[in-house]
């Protein structure tokens, strides 16, 4: 059965809130009751419609529609070379790829520009959008120094449209998930009474505005963001997590021409082809507190990866206690070809020709299973007498993935190669919520 997860619409003022949402899956209608009422504008499969008696949501249309219209969801792609303006800001030019993911505040984007509304004259927009990444900013727009604004991200893979307009709020998401790993041809423009967000050349999102009220005439300024927002997160209508491990090329937006700025030194550039997993170039980690995870002294402690371990170089994982100690860490080696797992200082080896190693720590032993074979598992005693309650000091301890922790978070011996995936306690570990070199990628490996 193939379901297409249809557009949620959420207008927001001080006293009304109101949602449509429904699933259409092939060969089965959706439920009566989450249709949209007839009295809705409406157009084509997945859309998403206003209703023409509610004079609030009239207004948020037409407030919407008119920010729309300037910013017309305008992405892009540039060249990563740049030069400086003078102003110790990068200057790049609109028509090649840059990686969304390079390491700097999060909600800070990474390129900005701002332009005259009078030089505004087309409405229609298309980029390329390659992601494995379920979430992130992509692009943002702003009128009147950010008292209007529009903001497109991914969550949970969706396209996501968040507006606000004279303190009128509007969000939308749904279509179909982009991060899947392939380039996306997207193309948003603005026909009539209508927005429109199609993908590969079909109907994506489509949001229907109707009002009686004249269209305002907006001048000024628009600033345009890639990457991060100009405004308070705490401003948005629906939140998420900003930062974006994708790349975008090709980018054709409004007419404009003018520069982009970047106060970064270098942008980084996008791998031709990649595949899922976490990427780690040999010069830095990533470091977790303990605390997030649920450490349960009965059941104990579960980390497991997944990836081609014979193609490793460095620390894959290592663990400390609330005491600084250096508690358990595995190591893989190019020049022996052996995964050495190492707890208390007592050393094991194991081929690394294994492509999945589950760590258990339990209170009285730490059990090693590679590749789901129980006959080459590794028990390594703990010593109940030496060591007791020993699962408690992990509560308030460091967990890295990509290197040795050294004092602190500090670390050493760093990773070169991809891990395909990472669990811990069961649940897959997101790379984006971590401390994290600049260097590794959360959510993709070059292929």
């Amino acid at each position: 059965m193939v379901c297409q997860h249809t557009p949620t619409l959420h207008t927001h003022t001080h006293t009304h809130t109101h949602t449509y949402s429904h699933t259409r899956c092939s060969g089965h209608s959706a439920p009566d009751a989450s249709k949209p009422p007839e009295s809705a504008v409406s157009r084509g499969p997945g859309q998403v419609a206003a209703l023409e008696g509610m004079a609030m949501f009239r207004k948020a249309a037409a407030a919407a529609g008119a920010l729309l219209f300037a910013v017309s969801l305008a992405l892009l792609g540039w060249r990563a070379e740049g030069q400086a303006n003078g102003r110790e800001k990068k200057e790049v030019a609109g028509d090649s790829i840059i990686y969304l993911g390079q390491e700097r505040d999060p909600w800070r984007p990474l390129i900005r520009t701002t332009a005259n509304l009078t030089e505004i004259s087309s409405i229609k927009s298309s980029f390329q959008f390659r992601t494995f990444d379920p979430e992130g900013a992509i692009f943002y727009g702003d009128t009147k120094s950010g008292e209007d604004w529009f903001v497109l991200s991914l969550r949970d893979g969706f396209p996501l449209m968040q507006i606000s307009k004279e303190e009128v709020l509007v969000s939308v998401t749904g279509g179909l998930k982009l991060n899947d790993g392939k380039w996306h041809t997207l193309e948003v423009s603005n026909e009539g009474k209508f927005v429109i967000l199609e993908v590969d050349g079909l109907s994506g999102l489509e949001v229907g505005m109707q009002s009686k009220q004249t269209q305002e005439v907006i001048s000024g300024e628009l600033r345009l963001a890639l990457g991060g927002i100009l405004i308070s997160k705490d401003k948005l209508i629906v939140q998420f997590e900003p930062q974006m491990d994708g790349c975008v090329r090709e980018g054709s937006w409004l007419n404009l021409s003018i520069p982009w700025e970047a106060e970064a030194d270098e942008l980084w550039l996008c791998y031709q082809n990649i595949q899922p997993g976490s990427y780690f170039a040999g010069k830095g980690l990533a470091v977790f507190n303990t605390s997030a995870f649920s450490v349960d002294e009965e059941r104990g402690f579960r980390v497991e990866i997944w990836g081609n371990f014979g193609q490793m170089d460095g620390s894959i994982l290592s663990l400390k206690t609330s005491q600084d100690e250096l508690l358990f860490s595995t190591a893989a080696s190019n020049g022996t070809k052996e995964v050495v797992v190492t707890f208390r200082g007592e050393q094991v080896a194991v081929k690394s020709s294994l492509r999945r190693l589950l760590i258990t720590f339990l209170k009285d032993l730490v059990k090693v299973l590679p590749d789901d074979e129980e006959s080459e598992s590794i028990t390594l005693p703990v010593g109940a007498e030496s060591h007791p309650g020993y699962l408690t000091t992990l509560r308030e301890g460091h967990l890295a993935i990509g290197g040795l922790l050294g004092e602190g978070i500090s670390g050493s011996h760093f990773l070169t190669g991809c891990l395909e995936k990472i669990q811990v306690q069961g649940k897959a570990l997101d790379l984006d919520l971590a401390v994290k070199h600049m260097s590794v990628s959360s959510h993709s490996c070059p292929a």
